[in-house]
């Protein structure tokens, strides 16, 4: 690795005892590279780049070689454990070329590290997140020219990590394939402003409870909550605000975290988001925000619970600036309303600038796209 924080995180339940090496790839090139697409102009995760990451794993003789290989279709037996008991999971991250012409990658261990508490948790086979890190380094090297020469295009990383036990058993899984696939993607957002989003929020749904996997990056979190996006959009809503438990606690916005900027009831200037208490999902731009307002130190800081009935009584003090979600594909999107108990809610981010959203933002760009120096930068090539 050139660059980057390394380490695996201590919440690791299973050790690493034989992984598979980076310095083990096998590489196979693609004869003739594909017609790369007008970032401007994709929907995301919609195009592919040529090649793609494989390691395969077996409980009798562990992680075997890494290969890079042209871009293909899995074969899978049709019992598989990943498609009939969601034994699998996921994450993403992307790839930026700076203006400099050099590729990074943006604190990519914390992803590496969720990985792993992942594939501990719905019991797939432990890594070591080095190794992969520096896999997905060469994987991005060799396929350079799909990261989009734009400051505001990126090329999106999804590793994957499926259960491929051929059999219809619920049980510890003895096969497993991790897998790495890239994406270039555009501009989440169409022009240079930021276009504000409207919440939809009903308790009746939940998307993750404490002792749960709202923690984890699992494909059935996700697919479990297409549900409650199709009742939102129904009721003219972009997304899902999720609330949780008796007194509708804020959780999380659709697939981002959530960041509400107000003056709280002692009448501080406090930016707060919901604490990491199992049910939130620790996202890396949601911890980069808290890192660098921290650092700012300009106003409180807090990962605490916040009810509706504290954003409403906020509301009518006229006490809040702005709501924001975070995440990897958007980074930044505000939020403008909130559709709760047949009332609609006008946040006005918007109004304020929003001076808090844009800054935040920009922050993480230049260190994206290597307009500043940043250890959370990673240098891919």
């Amino acid at each position: 690795m050139k660059s980057g924080k390394s380490g695996i995180d201590g919440s690791s339940q299973q050790s690493v005892t034989k992984t598979f090496k980076a310095a083990d790839l096998e590489i196979e090139m693609v004869q003739g590279s594909a017609k790369k697409p007008d970032p401007n102009q994709i929907v995301f995760g919609t195009f592919f780049s040529d090649h793609m990451l494989m390691i395969q794993w077996t409980i009798a003789r562990g992680w075997e070689r890494p290969q890079i290989k042209p871009l293909q279709n899995l074969s899978l037996h049709p019992a598989v454990s990943a498609l009939h008991y969601s034994v699998e999971l996921f994450e993403g991250l992307k790839a930026y070329r700076g203006v400099d012409n050099k590729i990074r990658l943006f604190r990519p261990m914390l992803n590496m590290q969720r990985m792993l508490r992942s594939a501990n948790r719905v019991c797939l086979p432990s890594f070591d997140p080095n190794e992969l890190l520096e896999c997905i380094r060469k994987l991005v090297e060799i396929d350079r020219e799909w990261v989009p020469y734009s400051n505001a295009a990126s090329l999106y990383i999804r590793p994957v990590l499926i259960g491929t036990e051929p059999s219809l058993g619920l049980k510890l899984t003895t096969k497993a394939l991790l897998y790495v696939i890239l994406s270039p993607v555009g501009p989440y957002f169409s022009s240079e402003s930021f276009n504000p989003i409207s919440l939809w929020a009903d308790p009746k749904y939940i998307r993750a409870w404490k002792g749960g996997t709202g923690d984890c990056k699992l494909g059935g979190n996700y697919g479990a909550s297409l549900f409650a996006q199709s009742e939102a959009l129904a009721a003219g809503c972009q997304q899902v605000l999720w609330l949780y438990g008796e007194e509708h606690n804020i959780t999380e916005a659709g697939t981002m975290n959530l960041f509400l900027y107000w003056i709280n009831e002692n009448g501080e200037e406090e930016l707060v988001t919901p604490p990491l208490d199992g049910v939130i999902l620790p996202g890396v731009v949601r911890q980069s925000i808290l890192d660098l307002t921290r650092k700012w130190n300009q106003f409180k800081v807090e990962e605490r619970s916040v009810t509706m009935k504290e954003l409403l009584f906020a509301m009518k003090q006229n006490r809040v600036k702005e709501m924001f979600g975070s995440g990897t594909a958007c980074i930044l999107c505000p939020i403008s309303h909130i559709l709760y108990q047949g009332e609609n809610l006008h946040i006005p981010t918007i109004e304020n600038g929003p001076k808090l959203t844009m800054r935040l933002f920009e922050n993480l760009a230049d260190i994206q796209y290597g307009r500043i120096k940043s250890d959370w930068a990673f240098l891919v090539v």
